[in-house]
């Protein structure tokens, strides 16, 4: 933080001017047993530089592990320049427009950001970001709800909205939390057990009339689903589509708005991979687009270009769909939100990268999965589970207990990916795993000698010798 020269008189005279005695006491509301006792193994007499390497030290002991986690949440390389840029006090302090008199600059930039997501997702409009991914897919069903099905006399009494089961299980949760109290019926789609996929050939012909149908893209597990089918299936009994997708992949994947003979309707997901850091869970940006004919019931902000008097082009709130302005009880959502911070974010990565580099940071995290993938396989009793194509994540069927193993791998500072036994105890000893484009040939060299080892002490098949090289 930045250096603050107040002198003690400085500070007794910004307290006389609030009526307060000491600093100590603009914290009292805090309880006595969880206020620190000060820092006693400190020297009050410390200089900057001791200091600064005490803290290093301090934080050096957490360790900067390996990363071969992602469910959700992935390990990309951010350019110095993007927080760099967003350090900025225009940006820092004044990311989002409350009012419509905010600054053009505010403005272009989220301007900006809508057109590259439209871009990226293939879709006609794209709101100025939401909390996140899994509050994006609610609101992404709630507003499927507001704008009914395809064929307006296909009415239920039961909102009902088909979930997958490889959609994020995080996703699901919040999802049911934030629909289940306004009468939406959440109905789960269970997937294929050798492609990790829905089946599109294991869906009824002829379904109980239902609101929309999630397309998860790539999924939970990193498969890839049949989405044209999917799609195609959905509309044809005159259902909404909504498209979770990642994205980073839509550098190589076809866009949610060419799915199928029409496209989705709504495309939602988790921004964080656009130049937000891990961070230990945020905070991160969902994103939101759709076809210009449901624009009014998307939530959020959409900020327009238009050009002034003189000519000159210009930056303006067109819709405002919060509660917080004059639509009041018709606002669309009462919880959405610009995170303004993390899209600009996204704007500055994605201006840096472009669609070509974006598309290389897509096939190197392919890559450098599929790189992983084979390593960790021509371990003895180590199996990839789904047959399927995938992008950046996959599944794999470990020989012993994966907390066990995870612990174990921890404690060589090493993050070894998700165990998935909690919400697929289906799957047995499973593990996902991910490699973006950060993890090297020697990490991956890494993960394999450090599992190898371990396995080979819980079972003895696994102590058979393998090649010390990656291929």
């Amino acid at each position: 933080m930045p250096f603050i020269p107040h002198t003690p008189d400085d500070v007794r005279e910004m307290l006389d001017t609030i009526g307060v005695s000491k600093i100590e006491d603009l914290f009292d509301e805090i309880p006595p047993e969880l206020m620190s006792r000060g820092l006693p193994k400190i020297s009050p007499g410390i200089s900057e530089r001791e200091m600064l390497r005490l803290m290093q030290d301090r934080a050096s002991q957490d360790g900067t592990p390996l990363c071969f986690a992602g469910a959700g949440a992935y390990d990309h390389h951010i350019p110095a320049a993007v927080w760099q840029l967003l350090s900025r006090g225009e940006f820092y302090s004044a990311y989002t427009p409350y009012q419509a008199e905010a600054s053009q600059g505010t403005l272009q930039v989220i301007y900006e950001y809508q057109s590259m997501m439209t871009l990226l997702t293939g879709m006609d409009v794209s709101n100025a970001s939401l909390y996140d991914g899994a509050s994006a897919l609610a609101e992404a069903v709630l507003m499927a709800v507001r704008i009914g099905p395809l064929n307006k006399k296909k009415t239920t009494e039961v909102a009902r909205i088909l979930i997958p089961r490889t959609v994020h299980p995080v996703y699901r949760r919040v999802v049911q939390t934030l629909v289940s109290p306004q009468g939406i019926l959440l109905e789960e789609l269970d997937y294929d057990r050798q492609g990790g996929h829905i089946d599109a050939s294991t869906l009824p012909s002829a379904p109980a009339p239902f609101i929309a149908l999630i397309i998860p893209q790539p999924n939970f597990f990193g498969v890839l689903e049949e989405v044209d089918v999917l799609t195609d299936w959905a509309h044809g009994h005159g259902a909404r589509v909504i498209a979770l997708v990642n994205p980073i992949s839509l550098a190589l994947l076809k866009p949610p708005g060419q799915w199928g003979a029409q496209g989705v309707d709504i495309a939602c997901g988790e921004g964080q991979p656009l130049g937000a850091p891990l961070s230990s869970g945020g905070p991160y940006f969902g994103f939101m687009t759709c076809r210009s004919s449901l624009v009014r019931q998307l939530p959020g902000r959409i900020v327009g270009k238009t050009v002034d008097l003189e000519g000159k082009p210009g930056f303006t709130l067109t819709l405002q769909a919060r509660e917080q302005h004059i639509r009041r009880s018709k606002a669309t959502s009462n919880i959405c939100t610009n995170q303004g911070l993390m899209m600009a974010a996204a704007t500055i990565h994605l201006s840096l990268l472009g669609p070509l580099g974006l598309e290389r940071v897509a096939l190197a995290c392919h890559a450098n999965t599929k790189k992983l993938t084979e390593r960790l396989t021509s371990i003895e009793g180590v199996t990839k589970l789904f047959d399927r194509p995938q992008f950046h994540e996959v599944v794999l069927k470990l020989p012993a207990p994966v907390q066990e193993v995870v612990r174990a791998l921890a404690a060589q500072n090493l993050v070894a990916g998700y165990p998935l036994s909690r919400d697929y105890p289906e799957l047995g000893e499973a593990i996902l795993v991910c490699a973006t484009e950060q993890r090297t040939s020697e990490d991956v060299e890494t993960y394999f000698k450090h599992l190898q080892r371990i396995l080979s002490k819980q079972t003895p098949a696994c102590s058979k010798r393998m090649p010390s090289t990656v291929e």
